[in-house]
């Protein structure tokens, strides 16, 4: 049995699970400092509605289906966020990297409609003009 995967699994006590240490909110992650946004969605999604966070972070699209071959674009150096459209995706890919030694590692909670809450106008400014005053 992988070592790795025991010591994950024994990890995810009610403590783990009860602090949501393995999850983010989409106001957090947007407004933390050396992070990436990793979309997990398919190409056809990304197609249909795509998020460039130029004024927040770095984002890598790489499909689910194909982490394993792009792995070395993951960051080890930034707490990466996980997207999908539901979640389930961002599940599978949050506990992936984390046996592969990805600690720092969060799925990003709510999908599409708590993601998008975060770029109305008046959010979006607050965010813009607090990079600026920080600069």
């Amino acid at each position: 049995m992988n070592n790795k995967i025991d010591e994950i699994m024994k990890s995810m006590t009610f403590d783990f699970f009860g602090n949501g240490k393995h999850k983010i909110t989409p106001s957090i992650h947007l407004s933390s400092k050396n992070s990436v946004f990793l979309d997990v969605r398919s190409k056809e999604e990304l197609e249909t509605i795509a998020f460039s966070l130029v004024h927040h972070m770095p984002v890598l699209h790489i499909p689910i289906d194909e982490i394993p071959a792009r792995l070395s674009e993951i960051p080890c150096d930034k707490t990466v966020g996980i997207f999908c459209s539901s979640g389930v995706r961002s599940t599978m890919t949050y506990f992936y990297l984390r046996t592969l030694g990805f600690d720092n590692v969060r799925i990003i909670e709510g999908g599409y409609a708590e993601l998008v809450d975060d770029f109305k106008p008046g959010k979006l400014l607050k965010h813009i003009t607090k990079g600026k005053t920080k600069e």
